[in-house]
């Protein structure tokens, strides 16, 4: 509770998982839009969704086939970053993320 508390005053939270935590679920929130959705982190597979991640000890990253994006979870803060390309040269989207109420 006192997590979710910070994550969303905006302090920095440590999103570091234990080896006894094979699957974590995460609720992100678009700073912009308000729009929440959650992603499902699989530690035992080095997956999120289903898609191959690469996990080290400060960031989780993926490339989603079903939307094209690229994203980046920084697991101290629980800062989303998806990047997406397109004929105009691409953008961002910045989300924040932390353990579900």
């Amino acid at each position: 509770m006192a997590a979710a508390a910070a994550l969303a005053a905006g302090a920095p939270v440590s999103l570091c998982f234990g080896a006894e935590q094979p699957e974590t679920v995460l609720a992100c929130t678009n700073l912009v839009s308000g729009a929440a959705w959650q992603i499902r982190i699989n530690f035992e597979k080095s997956t999120v969704d289903s898609n191959p991640a690469r996990i080290s000890r400060t960031t989780i990253s993926w490339h989603d086939r079903a939307d094209g994006g690229n994203y980046t979870l920084d697991r101290r803060s629980g800062r989303l970053t998806a990047i997406f390309a397109s004929s105009t040269g691409g953008y961002f989207i910045h989300d924040r993320c932390g353990p579900r109420h």
